[in-house]
């Protein structure tokens, strides 16, 4: 089907020559006619002619489809296929400038991917470094217990986790350490919880656990990022009420009294950058974390999802066993 979509492509490319045969043609007819030679000559000749033509044509034709699909090929993998062999002047200039892109290129790539590296590494150690100095301040203020102290507490503890959140966004692409296990779901949620603790305590939101007793296999790094994220954002948009966290069949489900999320929203939550209308008028919501959970999700082959009702609240749901995971 291919073959035949490239026949009006051939003749056009070589509609000179297609004309110039006509022209041809025509002036042996012409001569054949004022010399009144023989007609059964004549068409024998038309016909030997013809022939060799078909031949000829069929053969260039084919050739010309065996290059067009090796060009096809190679817009696929630009970089790794190896050039056709040139059948001409034309093409081996046209293949020496490919080759001299091709070097630059990977030139460029090398160099971008150094500097990613190099980028990357700095910023890495850089907010490994900036947790000393909050690990300290917080240390100072527990010494004080005062309402500033405790204040202050809760917004250092917010730095800890955007600090946190910038070290995952930087590192997501290339998690190599990952460990799947089974792992006892109530220790990751109770820890969860525990490191939120401050802020539920501060903001005076209940929260109502009842213990799953199952296990899961899962990376427990990655569930605790997911679950540590969406507690951080019923905390974000919950001022007063509870969140409540159950497990059914192996779901998670996290659910919250807050604002809740608009339903034209809902669709585009997970995207990254995408802060939707809670987050331009609240001003508090950076569109990261929602999108590095569900990338998260995604890497463990966990299914997250969302429903939410405006003035109601939210309700997350972590489907940790969306496909059959083998324990290392």
């Amino acid at each position: 089907m291919e073959t035949i979509k490239l026949i009006p492509k051939y003749l056009w490319q070589y509609k000179f020559v297609i004309v110039l045969l006509f022209v041809f043609t025509a002036v042996f007819a012409l001569i054949a006619y004022l010399y009144q030679m023989a007609v059964e000559a004549i068409l024998y000749a038309f016909a030997l002619c013809f022939a060799i033509i078909i031949i000829l044509v069929a053969i260039h034709f084919y050739f010309y489809c065996k290059k067009h699909f090796e060009r096809t090929r190679l817009l696929n993998y630009p970089l790794t296929l190896q050039l056709p062999i040139p059948q001409n002047l034309t093409e081996t200039e046209l293949y020496a400038v490919i080759e001299k892109i091709r070097e630059q290129y990977k030139n460029d790539i090398n160099k971008k991917q150094k500097e990613h590296s190099e980028y990357l590494e700095y910023y890495t150690m850089w907010m490994h470094q900036i947790k000393t100095p909050i690990s300290a301040m917080g240390l100072i203020l527990q010494n004080s217990d005062t309402k500033e102290s405790r204040a202050l507490t809760a917004e250092l503890f917010r730095i800890e986790q955007y600090v946190e959140m910038a070290l995952w966004y930087l590192r997501m692409d290339d998690m190599t350490d990952m460990v799947f296990k089974s792992y006892d779901l109530d220790e990751i949620i109770k820890e969860a919880v525990r490191k939120y603790a401050p802020l539920f305590i501060s903001k005076k939101i209940k929260v109502n656990y009842s213990p799953a007793n199952c296990k899961v296999i899962t990376d427990k790094k990655q569930l605790s990022f997911i679950i540590e994220q969406i507690l951080s954002n019923a905390i974000k948009y919950t001022e007063k009420g509870s969140v409540t966290i159950t497990v059914e069949n192996k779901v998670i489900i996290i659910e919250d009294t807050g604002i809740g999320i608009r339903k034209e929203d809902l669709p585009r939550i997970f995207e990254k950058g995408y802060t939707g209308y809670n987050g331009r008028i609240e001003k508090k919501s950076t569109g990261i974390g929602l999108y590095l959970s569900r990338r998260a999700a995604d890497k463990l082959s966990h299914k997250l999802s969302v429903t939410s009702e405006i003035g109601t609240g939210s309700k997350f749901y972590i489907d940790t066993n969306t496909y059959n995971l083998k324990v290392e």
